[in-house]
């Protein structure tokens, strides 16, 4: 934990090194990533897209992630998989409302197009689809997509991905039982 600490001193995924240089928080590693790795960019060029990226990525940060995933991936999947805990219903009552809004935002702003800031996948697809995906495991999954099947077809492009199949919920789970 002290090693971990080192490298993020709050205590939290994901912290990265490369080359020397240490850096933690999401969006931080996914832009400086883009900027030193071989093309395609994953930052749209077009303004008006990569502010929808940047739109999409927030919403993930604070209203996907916050209040949504944590709260119900944790309790259907994390907490009873990984600790052992009960699933306390009350709390996925509580964060239905929210995940509704952000099911159904997100769906709008995705709309007819492929990927959320236009036919290229871009940074804001590799931070909110991972949720996304990992939420799409749990039963309220069917209630949260049931008016939006562009965002249920968005999962399944990007869960096609071979970059996605290689971080399954399963795949993330037998190596954390390796390590």
């Amino acid at each position: 934990m002290a090693a971990h600490l080192a490298r993020h001193p709050f205590g939290r995924v994901p912290a990265l090194s490369h080359d020397g240089f240490e850096l933690y928080e999401t969006q931080a590693i996914l832009r400086y990533l883009d900027r030193v790795l071989p093309q395609p960019a994953l930052t749209p060029d077009e303004p008006k897209q990569a502010a929808r990226m940047d739109q999409v990525m927030n919403i993930s940060d604070w209203y996907l992630f916050q209040g949504v995933c944590n709260v119900i991936i944790f309790q259907r999947i994390v907490g009873p998989q990984f600790f052992g805990t009960a699933t306390d219903e009350s709390a996925i009552i509580s964060a239905m409302p929210q995940a509704r809004t952000v099911i159904a935002e997100l769906s709008r702003l995705l709309g007819e197009q492929h990927f959320m800031a236009g036919d290229r996948l871009s940074l804001a697809d590799l931070q909110a689809g991972p949720q996304a995906s990992f939420l799409s495991l749990t039963p309220e999954w069917t209630e949260l997509t049931s008016g939006h099947p562009n965002l249920a077809a968005w999962i399944a492009r990007l869960e096609a991905r071979p970059s996605f199949q290689a971080t399954t919920m399963a795949q993330l789970m037998a190596r954390a039982q390796a390590a």
